[in-house]
């Protein structure tokens, strides 16, 4: 992954924690680490534990899907229903009382050169 990519898809993530934040949710952790990878981020929507991944792309790009949320295919998906496993489990205890549900959303933030032209949140997404 180029500097470039990284910066992009690290902007996005600060973008979308601040959206989140701002429509009332909790950010628990950003770019949480696990044994064999990390998460973008973790949040609590209401008493619901959220794992969001974050998918940056830039308009008219000729790689990639039209819509950077389509990024995440049936792999991706299974690595984060893992990572998540593995991230509940460093927790080491039984679930907090006041987590009533988990859910895994996507976030395509797509890009006009710096500027954020399109986010768009697929709630429940796998």
């Amino acid at each position: 992954m180029t500097i470039a990519r990284q910066r992009l898809g690290r902007a996005a993530e600060t973008l979308v924690a601040r959206r989140l934040e701002r429509a009332g949710w909790r950010i628990l952790a950003r770019n949480a680490r696990t044994a064999t990878g990390e998460l973008d981020l973790i949040g609590m929507d209401g008493p619901t534990l959220v794992f969001v991944e974050v998918k940056a792309g830039r308009l008219g790009a000729s790689v990639g899907p039209e819509r950077p949320a389509l990024a995440v295919g049936r792999r991706k998906q299974l690595q984060l229903r893992r990572l998540a496993r593995e991230w509940l489990a460093a927790a080491d205890g039984p679930r907090p009382p006041w987590v009533e549900g988990y859910r895994f959303d996507v976030v395509g933030v797509s890009y006009d050169g710096a500027r954020a032209v399109e986010v768009e949140h697929i709630r429940n997404a796998f």
